[in-house]
């Protein structure tokens, strides 16, 4: 029998049981193992995404990857299809709570907060949210960012001459932030940076990191409780006090793990992979010192565009078949669009796997795009310029250390360097 008529089978089984709940329902949560052919668009060489990623773009700008829990899984990796369907709420849905299983669940183990929902409730989450993500309202926080900067640039010296720039600086500094953004208590970071980790860690499938994300949500949840009766000073704290009767605590609990997640663990893999980057480039390096605002933006601009930490965004489920990119996609597929490649696509980017300055380079998609764009973008980009610009203003002849390797992440939806020892000034 062809392969085409067998996966339509399984398709048409798997909706048939959606419906009708009579066979069990598929459980991503116990999936211990992605396809190994199925990997790579989570997997880099270094900064750069493996070769297999372009390979599968020069097919075409929509390509199936695999199959998979009975459902064909579709590759996006063109910067127009991209936005096209990061953009689409007409056929496709966020919410995946119909790959969960049947199993009883606690609350933190559920799906929710911005990038797993779908309006009318995203709607009203988001609403939420935003006006505290304002540039007007941020601008607050700037103080208080460059301040945390100098505390980190402090401890470094204290290290010194070599140290570890992940722990110390790439993940204290937006670690620091976003507990002071959303009030919370000294907590263990040891163990948050673990979680943040293990999160988007798919060397397990979906075990590892479904139980990873359980834990921040139970802590998560725990902390807007406490709150609820005396809201500290904060997001959180904010949040109660204005809308706490419109919100329970799991709705809160998983706003703030967006936030959180999204706070640290991302703006920690730029951070030190962007160091990494700038060292291999002392122009850009020196214009971190002496730049103007413009130039500094145009750096951190390109080092998300080509480093673009999230691999891939939130999958969409299709509600109704469509078309994009000159395939035929179905309802009950699963559309994956690799941020990665789209930033990297050479009809929109001239040689993409470099890091330039040249101009328009600047339409990248390391936010996401459309409903589902981060909210916390512009503070995303005022850590990057304030610890950057910091870094290399007090440390301007900052080099790898040496004798010692980089480490990067071997599969995670999030990519990173996890140990990057350097030395901090000029060898005597």
């Amino acid at each position: 029998m062809p392969t085409r008529v067998i996966t339509a089978v399984r398709r048409r089984a798997l909706r048939w049981a959606l419906r009708h709940r009579e066979s069990p329902v598929p459980d991503v949560t116990t999936l211990r193992k992605l396809p190994d052919a199925a990997t790579f668009p989570i997997r880099r060489d270094g900064i750069h995404p493996v070769p297999e990623l372009a390979a599968s773009h020069r097919q075409g700008p929509v390509t199936h990857l695999t199959s998979l829990l009975g459902m064909d899984v579709w590759l996006v990796t063109g910067h127009a299809e991209a936005r096209e369907v990061l953009a689409d709420v007409g056929h496709c849905s966020n919410d995946m709570r119909h790959l969960l299983g049947e199993r009883r669940r606690t609350a933190a183990e559920g799906i929710g907060g911005l990038g797993m929902t779908d309006p009318p409730e995203h709607t009203r989450l988001r609403g939420l949210l935003t006006p505290e993500f304002t540039k007007r309202r941020l601008a607050r926080l700037a103080e208080t960012i460059d301040a945390t900067v100098e505390d980190c640039l402090d401890d470094l010296e204290r290290r010194g001459p070599e140290v570890d720039l992940v722990p110390h600086f790439g993940f204290a500094v937006p670690f620091q932030v976003i507990c002071d953004l959303l009030g919370l208590p000294d907590v263990d970071r040891e163990a948050f940076h673990a979680l943040g980790t293990a999160r988007f860690d798919m060397s397990q499938g979906g075990a590892g990191a479904f139980g990873a994300a359980t834990q921040s949500r139970e802590f998560l949840i725990d902390a807007v409780a406490r709150q609820r009766a005396e809201p500290e000073d904060g997001l959180i704290g904010e949040l109660l006090r204005e809308h706490g009767d419109d919100i329970d605590d799991v709705e809160l609990g998983g706003l703030a793990d967006g936030v959180f997640l999204g706070g640290y663990e991302t703006s920690a893999s730029m951070l030190a992979m962007g160091v990494h980057v700038l060292q291999q480039h002392p122009r850009e390096w020196g214009l971190l010192r002496h730049g103007a605002p413009a130039d500094v933006d145009a750096v951190c601009e390109e080092l998300l565009r080509l480093l673009c930490p999230v691999q891939v965004a939130f999958p969409r489920f299709v509600k109704t078949g469509f078309e994009l990119g000159g395939r035929d996609i179905a309802e009950g597929d699963v559309v994956v669009v690799s941020l990665a490649a789209a930033n990297r696509d050479p009809s929109v980017v001239t040689d993409p796997d470099d890091f330039t300055l040249r101009g328009g380079r600047n339409r990248h998609l390391a936010f996401g795009h459309g409903l589902h764009r981060c909210v916390g973008a512009e503070l995303a980009r005022m850590e990057l310029r304030a610890a950057l610009t910091g870094l290399a203003r007090r440390f301007p002849d900052l080099a790898p250390a040496p004798n010692a390797d980089v480490v990067f992440r071997e599969l995670s939806v999030v990519h990173s360097i996890d140990s990057m020892p350097v030395r901090l000034q000029a060898a005597a």
